[in-house]
């Protein structure tokens, strides 16, 4: 027996884990470890499914060619053989934006796809690159990008020290923290109670988190931002705006004064299912007490969500909670992106068919299928996917779908043959999470504390690491061949983070281990990955600290409490004041604590206890519209249709009907047995591709317009 520690790669709470592997390097046990510097022992079943993940018989273990309609194995060098005959010649035909990148949410959780990808999109050149952030998080960078100058200044709230937290359109015991890097998320907010602190929910649905906080208000689907209005205009009413420190290091503070007016908790309260007088009690707790305010992917996913995004700064700053312990705060990673601090712009370039502004490097996957359906100059016609399954998670899913089918060439990066690589004309695998280093850079600069693990692959792969396959496109797309030196490649990456980071390249490492002990060297606490490699645990660094003004990089150097861009919106929201109020039904999502989106739904360990992908419909709604708890119920919007169990409950408001997302496995030419078996629905075949937060061009997935009928 042998014993691994492990940082967890399954979602955004970086938990250690402690991996048991028998003399045949079978995982036969995975736990918490007790002794990592960040969870402290705490699991949950995604992390405990990791054995499963890494023996999973359906997990791909070579290149799939297509032959004829069908899938069949072929070698490495076939596979990059076909890629160099197909792909180069579209590029050079049509341009380089005839071939489109797809980037999927487990790539953000590989630390090979996170650097080498960039690398690979980088050479590729193309103006149509989409990913799952335009999906759910994409009015988080924006709104941080236009207050404080770069789109990856999130704040996150400083959970162990707060003690007023109001949370918005999330469900961290289920979710384990969004954007903010968290776990034992229910510990953590344990300490709040135990401080004396208070916890308030906002969410249409009463989640696992709103049962279990002090104050839970069903709002309707979509008004997010007009709650969020009419509590900074109770706190300019009420003379409570004291933005402290931070008021050196503002702009545009009179103009979201003027701005808030309208949005009165009387003008909201109505549109929002909210009380007005809980409404300006909100807003005062807030004022008096070391607070935070936490919006996610309720908030961003909805018609208003940058908005809604932006507002929860502003909360945070007028209440003088931004950058001070307890409220909400920018973390310091040890990996620190450095280089670039070029003020945020949009709009670089539009997609060809709808227009939609470029918002950092990416377009909105919403207009996909436009790009690949209308002919013309600059028509999509290939298509690379890297760890993404579109064809389940991207708005009128279906309609995409049948897109994919016009490509003249497809490349998917992907450890499975699921309903989006099923349409791929060649499929590379990777490794398993065991059999990769693996190191969470995006998710420790979200981190509610300065830490760093460093995991080695426990295990030896049979299969190229994904980095070299990223440079192995590199070499193709740049005219190298399918022959190009990787080492080179390597090297050639290398030299340009050394230049970044004002260091010598080092060629005693290769791969995501060289860059990111370049990027570690350059960071701010002196450490190197030799020094991470003896810490198995993890490195703490230190609780949460103050970081104004040197976090901004506006053009101005000061906080922009009211961007143009946003406030340009803000008549469009305002004028949802005078609209009637709309009785028909609103769809939202919904998750479940083993489940992240739909990569892990071939898992036994992890779909265990019943179909759990239902219509929620409450028990007035069901009377009226003559649903049976059980019975099979339609859905339809205008994208489409689909058929769904129904669940009778009053944990959804009235007037709100929610299906979990991620789920709808049961198409033809896929290979996972497991979720084939409990396939679920397909949610996003009723969400509408139309449907967009302006500025950002994210999807609204919740808050859909449908209508629901017994079959």
């Amino acid at each position: 027996m042998t014993t691994a520690h492990v940082t967890c790669p399954l979602c955004e709470a970086t938990c250690g884990l402690e991996v048991t592997l028998d003399e045949n390097q079978q995982v036969t046990r995975v736990t918490g470890d007790e002794n990592d510097v960040f969870s402290k022992g705490y699991i949950c079943p995604k992390g405990a499914s990791l054995g499963a993940l890494h023996h999973d018989p359906d997990r791909l273990t070579a290149p799939l060619l297509k032959r004829d309609g069908e899938f069949v194995e072929v070698s490495w060098q076939e596979a990059y053989d076909e890629i160099d005959r197909r792909l180069p010649p579209i590029l050079e035909q049509h341009g380089r934006d005839a071939v489109a990148v797809y980037a999927g949410n487990p790539g953000v959780h590989n630390i090979a796809l996170t650097l080498y990808g960039r690398v690979l999109y980088k050479a590729l050149g193309t103006k149509n690159f989409y990913s799952a952030t335009s999906v759910d998080q994409m009015p988080k960078h924006y709104s941080a990008g236009t207050m404080f100058g770069d789109p990856l200044a999130i704040p996150v709230p400083d959970l162990d020290r707060t003690r007023h937290l109001l949370i918005l359109g999330a469900n961290p015991l289920v979710s384990n923290g969004s954007l903010m890097t968290a776990p034992d998320i229910r510990g953590r907010l344990r300490g709040i109670r135990e401080r004396g602190g208070k916890i308030v929910v906002v969410d249409p649905r009463r989640t696992r988190t709103a049962a279990f906080a002090d104050e839970h208000h069903a709002i309707r689907p979509g008004t997010d931002a007009l709650l969020l209005f009419a509590l900074v205009n109770v706190l300019f009413a009420e003379n409570r705006v004291a933005p402290g420190r931070l008021e050196a290091h503002l702009n545009g503070l009179d103009d979201v004064r003027e701005l808030a007016r309208p949005f009165t908790p009387e003008a909201v309260a109505t549109r929002t299912g909210i009380d007005a007088e809980a409404i300006r009690r909100m807003a005062l707790d807030l004022a008096s007490e070391n607070a935070v305010v936490y919006g996610r992917i309720g908030t961003t996913t909805q018609t208003f969500g940058t908005v809604a995004s932006w507002l929860v700064d502003v909360l945070n700053v007028l209440t003088g909670n931004l950058d001070e312990p307890g409220g909400a705060m920018f973390p310091l990673a040890a990996c620190q992106p450095t280089g670039n601090r070029r003020p945020f712009a949009v709009g670089r370039w539009h997609s060809r068919v709808r227009e939609y502004p470029e918002v950092v490097g990416e377009l909105p996957v919403a207009t996909l299928a436009d790009e690949i359906e209308t002919p013309g100059d600059g028509q999509v016609r290939a298509l690379i996917t890297v760890s993404g399954n579109p064809c389940l998670s991207t708005p009128n899913a279906g309609r995409l779908a049948e897109a994919l089918k016009k490509l003249d060439f497809m490349i998917s990066v992907d450890v499975y043959l699921n309903e989006t690589s099923r349409q791929a004309d060649v499929i590379l695998p990777g490794p398993s999470p065991l059999e990769r280093p693996h190191f969470d850079l995006a998710f420790y600069q979200l981190s509610v504390r300065n830490v760093a693990n460093w995991t080695p692959a426990t295990l030896p792969s049979q299969l190229p690491q994904e980095w070299e396959t990223m440079l192995r496109l590199t070499g193709i797309v740049t005219g190298q061949g399918p022959e190009a030196d990787v080492a080179a490649l390597d090297d050639f990456v290398a030299a340009d983070v050394a230049r970044r980071a004002k260091l010598e390249v080092t060629h005693d490492r290769t791969g995501p281990a060289r860059l990111v002990d370049l990027m570690l060297r350059a960071g701010p606490y002196d450490v190197t990955l030799a020094d991470l490699e003896a810490a198995p645990h993890g490195m703490d660094f230190g609780p949460l600290k103050p970081r104004m003004p040197e976090v901004l990089c506006t053009a101005s150097g000061r906080i922009e409490l009211a961007p143009e861009t946003i406030v340009a919106d803000v008549p469009r929201l305002r004028a949802e004041l005078a609209k009637p109020l709309d009785d028909g039904l609103l769809l939202i999502g919904r998750r479940h604590l083993s489940s992240n989106n739909s990569w892990m739904h071939n898992l036994a360990p992890l779909i265990r206890g019943g179909n759990r992908c239902t219509v929620l419909v409450h028990p007035a709604d069901a009377t009226r519209l003559g649903l049976t708890d059980g019975a099979l119920a339609s859905v339809t919007s205008r994208a489409g249709k689909l058929e769904v169990p129904v669940e009778v409950s009053d944990e959804v408001r009235p007037g709100v009907v929610s299906i979990p997302h991620g789920w709808g496995h049961d198409v033809d030419g896929s290979r996972t047995r497991v979720a084939s078996a409990n396939p679920g629905v397909n949610s996003n075949l009723v969400a509408d591709e139309t449907l967009l937060d302006v500025p950002s061009g994210t999807s609204v997935l919740n808050g859909i317009p449908v209508e629901v009928a017994p079959v």
